[in-house]
């Protein structure tokens, strides 16, 4: 199964480099690389590293749409710059997509700082996302590439555009909830506050159900590098 691993950048020059070197053993079929426009030395990491770099339009969700269209994999794989595959990643996927009914998925996450409680909240993510059949994008979500064409990609929001995306591919199968971890950077957390940062995720996401526009909650959201 051919897997086209996508990610969108945006100064990301301190965690690129360690992400793609630790892709490099899982072998993916492609690796491309979306800038957004970085005024770091991201693209140069990115390079370096020998993956396929291109850029769009600000915004991760544009940034991924655009590296879906130069995608050729069966199965793309959405990843963030800060977050590392567990190493069983592409068999475990092959391995939920040989039952058609799957159309894509994501993976547990574990959270890399030291804080007590963030062993506590990467659990609760996990469990949230396998009882709802929502992930994050902290999570790696994977999609095959036609079911991802018929949904039209992910809808131009800036923000939230992956719960908005995986609620509708719930819709048309299975999600596969895979329990393999993936781990994903803690420097949200940390840079904001533990307690502070995880009120204010839920109360975005909770807003945002309740039908607040993401383009007024992105205000409350910090980009953190």
């Amino acid at each position: 199964m051919n897997i086209s691993v996508i990610v969108p950048v945006l100064n990301e020059e301190k965690a690129i480099a360690a992400t793609l070197r630790a892709l490099e053993p899982l072998r993916p079929f492609e690796t491309i690389v979306v800038d957004g426009g970085s005024d770091d030395r991201t693209r140069e990491f990115a390079a370096a590293c020998g993956v396929k770099m291109t850029v769009a339009e600000r915004g991760r969700a544009r940034q991924m749409n655009r590296g879906a269209q130069q995608a050729k994999g069966e199965v793309l794989l959405f990843l963030h710059a800060d977050t590392r595959l567990p190493a069983t990643a592409f068999g475990d996927i092959a391995g939920a997509l040989t039952d058609p009914g799957y159309v894509g998925g994501r993976f547990d996450v574990v959270l890399d700082g030291s804080h007590w409680v963030l062993p506590l909240v990467a659990r609760l993510i996990s469990y949230r996302s396998r009882v709802s059949k929502v992930g994050t994008g902290d999570q790696a979500l994977f999609v095959r590439r036609e079911i991802f064409q018929r949904l039209g990609g992910f809808p131009d929001m800036p923000l939230m555009e992956d719960i908005a995306f995986c609620r509708s591919l719930k819709r048309l199968g299975k999600i596969a909830c895979l329990r393999s971890l993936a781990v994903t950077s803690a420097r949200r957390w940390e840079a904001g506050g533990v307690w502070r940062t995880i009120f204010t995720m839920w109360m975005l996401k909770l807003l945002y159900l309740a039908g607040v526009s993401p383009t007024r909650l992105k205000k409350f959201y910090a980009d953190t590098r």
